[in-house]
């Protein structure tokens, strides 16, 4: 159950209770359509400002670079290597942030969450979630997390 006394908190605990484990630290990859770019700039930027290091692909980390948000640009699947199948496979990637064009097993974005799935690192598919997950995250930093009994959430 994802209950607690603020959003963040909650949403963290809900996705604890789904299999996911948000991280603390460590590097995010960033690679969303163009319509989710100036979007998610916000959520880089407080990624970045509490610890992550960032790596994206040409145009979101063109638009990262554009709005001061520091972040290594890394290669897409078809760009050659290295690329973030690599930095998956070597657990150099923490946290996905990855807004699909298409759908299919065979385009980029379905390999990625092939791999994400296969090397057990979350992954956000819209800026929603990458916006509560970023909050959640800052807010663990922060406090940590507890359990209380569900009786004291009424009062």
């Amino acid at each position: 159950m994802g209950i607690d006394r603020t959003f963040e908190l909650a949403f963290a605990k809900s996705q604890i209770a789904a299999g996911t484990v948000l991280p603390m630290k460590g590097t995010v990859f960033i690679s969303v359509r163009d319509a989710d770019k100036e979007a998610v700039v916000p959520v880089a930027k407080s990624l970045a400002e509490h610890g992550f290091e960032l790596v994206a692909t040409a145009g979101t980390h063109a638009e990262l670079a554009r709005c001061d948000v520091p972040s290594t640009r890394i290669s897409k699947l078809a760009e050659g290597r290295p690329n973030i199948k690599d930095l998956i496979k070597n657990g150099k990637i923490q946290l996905i942030i990855n807004t699909p064009t298409k759908k299919g097993p065979a385009t980029d974005e379905g390999k990625i969450r092939a791999m994400s799935v296969l090397h057990k690192v979350p992954i956000l598919t819209t800026i929603t979630a990458a916006n509560a997950a970023a909050r959640a995250i800052v807010q663990l930093q922060k406090t940590g997390w507890d359990v209380r009994p569900l009786q004291e959430y009424g009062r």
